[in-house]
């Protein structure tokens, strides 16, 4: 007997995304920061990201409420401003970047971990494989029993993880110190704003800075499941302001209480460090239980993602039909099973290989970029349409499209063109799927566009071969 499936409310849509969204990179962001810049430039390029993402998310609400048929995550929305190609190679993107992610956070999960248990040692050896491995078809079965109840174990998760988030916050707050603060405040030496020092600092924040905010779209890869788009819409703004109020105030208090220098060479996680310097011991084990739970929580929320990505695809008819497969609870059986048995055997990398945690973690990063790039594109394209001529909603369109541009090519030319390589055998996906659909594979546009994509991986393979590019390095 098939069950009916019960729709995600408002805050699990929002725990559904804080937990997608806030997952490891925040416990080394004051240290990665430091690295690149003062407080001064760091909070400029902390504010700048956020704005960036912010108009992202504006744009998201707009598609969100324009097009309220569309269930099939943002990149439907790509499908809609430039055709079946380019929201396949969006869809792809996004699901490459859940399934990379994902290897990455099960590593980082068990390395923390590896605090209390010394087997676990840096995520990567077999035993933290084994743990990875068990914890990941948990959640997968868990998973299975429906995305309601999926989202309320999303829910508990992200009231632990916000637990060591808020005594790291207060704990700062009160030992909040503000000549050290104030202490070259725009990385000058002598106290004043030169732009010449200041901005090649906010630059090099606003590397590390992009990548905190992916995954603020949670909500509308979920909109299918959600109780209604109205709902949708006030869980993209409630988690971005929520978001953007964890990373500002974890980040920038670091800076009251641990000078630059001294951040920049902590160790990993480096919130450990600092929260330790002012409580002492207990502080750090707490916020070594605080990544572990936050890497669990943010990986069990992005493996909802990952099958929820390729269910929608083959309904829209751009993936295989094989990914369509549904179980009495509504959960996407298939694409769950391809999704994780994927992040299973890249497990297996990490045994032999032992920069793949960064490696996938900045793959990730990079390949997220396709589909933001062209949904905002689309939200140019589409409102031109709409609403006859330039609007705001086109300049949010255009601000958004060349924000996501300055990020891919922020993420360097290796990664762009290894990001190709990964593209070009999925366009197999893409023609089963027009075959087993009766469409036409390719207009002449796309038909450029796939050409683009196998000169550029075969690019690549010439870079690898030669040497020019070194994976391993990467």
């Amino acid at each position: 007997m098939e069950t009916k499936e019960k729709k995600v409310g408002l805050w699990g849509l929002v725990a559904l995304t804080v937990t997608s969204v806030v997952g490891g990179g925040i416990f080394n962001l004051m240290s990665d920061m430091a690295k690149s810049a003062a407080v001064g430039p760091m909070i400029v390029s902390l504010v700048l990201s956020g704005m960036g993402m912010g108009i992202f998310v504006l744009c998201l609400e707009n598609l969100n409420n324009k097009l309220p048929e569309l269930d099939a995550g943002i990149y439907s929305y790509a499908k809609e401003g430039f055709g079946d190609f380019v929201g396949f190679n969006s869809a792809i993107g996004y699901w490459l970047s859940i399934v990379l992610g994902n290897v990455a956070l099960g590593s980082l999960a068990l390395s923390a971990l590896g605090y209390f248990i010394p087997a676990f040692g840096d995520g990567q050896t077999i035993w933290a494989v084994i743990g990875a491995s068990i914890l990941l078809w948990i959640m997968h079965f868990t998973i299975l029993r429906g995305s309601d109840f999926a989202s309320k174990i999303n829910g508990l998760i992200m009231i632990a993880k916000l637990v060591p988030l808020a005594i790291f916050v207060v704990a700062l707050l009160i030992a909040f110190n503000f000549d050290m603060f104030t202490a070259d405040f725009w990385g000058t030496m002598n106290q004043g704003f030169d732009w010449g020092l200041v901005g090649p600092q906010i630059k090099g924040a606003m590397i590390s800075a992009v990548w905190v905010f992916v995954g603020v779209e949670g909500s509308i890869v979920y909109s299918a499941r959600a109780k209604d788009k109205a709902t949708v819409g006030r869980s993209v703004i409630l988690s971005f302001a929520i978001i953007t109020a964890i990373y500002l105030l974890t980040t920038v208090l670091s800076f009251a209480v641990m000078s630059q220098g001294e951040l920049a060479t902590l160790g990993k996680p480096a919130m450990a460090y600092v929260l330790e310097s002012v409580v002492g011991p207990w502080g750090a084990a707490l916020i070594n239980i605080g990544v572990a739970i936050s890497a669990i929580g943010c990986w069990f929320a992005c493996i909802m993602f990952s099958g929820e990505i390729c269910f929608q695809a083959a309904k829209e008819g751009i993936f295989p039909k094989i990914f369509e497969k549904e179980n009495k609870y509504k959960a996407p059986v298939n694409a769950l099973l391809i999704s994780n048995g994927i992040i299973q055997f890249f497990f297996l990398s990490l045994l032999v290989n032992q920069s793949a945690y960064n490696f996938m973690a900045l793959l990730a990063s990079s390949t997220m970029l396709v589909p933001y790039f062209f949904v905002s594109l689309s939200q140019a394209k589409l409102s031109y349409k709409w609403e006859g001529g330039l609007s705001k909603n086109v300049i949010l369109g255009i601000i958004s499209t060349i924000y996501m541009g300055y990020c891919i090519n922020a993420s360097g030319i290796e990664y762009i063109l290894v990001t190709t390589f990964l593209f070009a055998p999925c366009m197999l996906f893409y023609m089963l799927a027009c075959k087993q659909n009766n469409k036409k594979m390719f207009n002449k546009y796309e038909l450029i566009g796939a050409l683009a994509i196998l000169v550029l991986t075969l690019i690549t393979i010439v870079m690898v071969v030669n040497g020019t590019i070194d994976i391993a390095s990467m």
